[in-house]
């Protein structure tokens, strides 16, 4: 797909100013194109006061309910940040605990990830299981996850993820606890765990794959943050020795030298049986400690820019589909944030893009594995990677836009892009509602 030579025609695809129509930078196309699906979180009370999941036709505009929350209130449940599965005609999504109060409301550590087949709207199909009441359960987890995303071929859903368990004793200890990692679920058996109020069984296995501690030794790779995480390719990565690997990228925070903390890009590799527990602990954790990765989960760091003059990588680690390089945002020798894109197996990141001032983010791979998508001062840019001269490898396909655009996320076919955009109603009050760019070949 030379820049060259394609359209594109922008459509708004939803109207209602009354409320969010949020893509949030998720896997939003359904399987067939058709629809895109997305939460109505609000911007006071966030992801807590959505009630509903909708999805949207893109060609007639047809609004439908897959799952609402009834007398939703504004501490939750609450239900957001969907996707869809590359496979099957199904989302997943955040779903409070149902016995959110004001007193004990939505939280990080209290949500889990909910399925909702689109011929099924309103049955829910709770994904991973949770437990916090000892003895914890191997397979279950112990908080909340968040950002699910599928796995190429269906069978996994990764996550981030905080622990209640760890709260609560940073709560009582006032020590630091309570740090963010990263998790998957495979669908291979259900995970039953004790009734109450607070607990909840899964249909899929679950385990954290990346460990954080909370104070990094100093110029060593040991993370105390992991988060802004995707796949690796739709079916992973070549290893060298040819051998394809399921892992996660992700942004792991080190501390420099100095003890400053610095966000870089790490890999996890995942091993097919996420069952047997590894070396660092049990799957299921302790009361002083995280649910331990699986016998075969390998985290490697793969930049080092702690050691530069303008360290840190940002945005969400995002993987081309044949899963041979990985994107991100870093800043150059001028100190502008530009794309560079690395190998899962490492070696030194190659920059992508020479822009006169900061990528604002929200990068996405075309399915066709040559071009990525950014938002660069108001407008939606393609870029073809390669080593040709930059500016011949850049098209511009919205004018720029006062009005705050992002959430881009590719159909599966590459025909279609999708974002939001901010828009205002006569009191003034911005919405984000849903458009498409749709693309057409010569």
């Amino acid at each position: 797909m030379q820049s060259c030579q394609t359209d594109t025609a922008e459509k708004q695809i939803t109207h209602d100013l009354t409320y969010h129509h949020d893509l949030d930078n998720n896997d939003n196309f359904s399987p067939d194109g058709q629809w895109l699906v997305y939460d109505t979180r609000t911007d006071e009370g966030g992801i807590a006061e959505s009630a509903r999941i909708e999805r949207v036709n893109i060609e007639t505009g047809e609004k439908q309910v897959l799952f609402d929350i009834k007398n939703n209130q504004t501490w939750g449940p609450g239900a957001g940040a969907v996707s869809y599965s590359p496979k099957e005609h199904a989302v997943v999504f955040i779903h409070g605990l149902a016995n959110s109060t004001q007193e004990n409301p939505y939280q990080q550590w209290r949500r889990t990830g909910v399925i909702i087949h689109d011929a099924r709207p309103n049955v829910p199909v709770y994904m991973d299981a949770r437990d916090v009441t000892p003895p914890y359960t191997p397979g279950a987890l112990r908080g909340g996850t968040h950002r699910h995303e599928w796995s190429g071929d269906g069978q996994w859903i990764g996550f981030t993820y905080n622990d209640a368990i760890l709260k609560a004793l940073e709560d009582s200890t006032g020590q630091r606890h309570n740090l963010r990692t990263i998790g998957v679920s495979k669908k291979i058996k259900a995970v039953s765990v004790d009734k109450n109020d607070e607990n909840v069984s899964g249909e899929w296995f679950s385990a954290l794959v990346v460990r954080v501690v909370p104070n990094p030794t100093p110029g060593s790779d040991e993370i105390s943050h992991a988060a802004s995480d995707s796949w690796v390719g739709t079916n992973g990565y070549a290893v060298q020795n040819g051998i394809r690997q399921i892992a996660r990228a992700f942004l792991g925070t080190v501390k420099d030298k100095n003890g400053n903390d610095v966000p870089e890009v790490f890999i996890v590799d995942i091993p097919e049986d996420i069952t047997q527990p590894g070396p660092l602990g049990p799957l299921e954790g302790t009361g002083t400690d995280f649910p331990m990765p699986p016998k075969g989960a390998a985290q490697r760091r793969l930049t080092f820019t702690a050691h530069t003059s303008h360290p840190g990588c940002s945005g969400i680690v995002r993987s081309s589909p044949d899963g041979s390089q990985l994107a991100f945002l870093a800043k150059d020798a001028k100190g502008i944030s530009q794309i560079f894109i690395i190998s899962p197996n490492g070696g030194k990141p190659h920059q992508i893009t020479e822009c006169a001032s900061d990528i604002t983010g929200n990068l996405r791979w075309h399915p066709d594995g040559k071009h990525i998508t950014y938002v660069y001062e108001g407008s939606i840019v393609l870029c073809e990677v390669g080593d040709a001269p930059f500016k011949e490898r850049i098209q511009v396909l919205t004018e720029p836009s006062v009005a705050v655009l992002g959430n881009l996320v590719w159909s599966a076919d590459g025909k279609v892009l999708a974002f939001n955009r901010l828009v205002k109603n006569e009191a003034g009050r911005g919405t984000q509602q849903v458009f498409v760019l749709s693309f057409e070949k010569h």
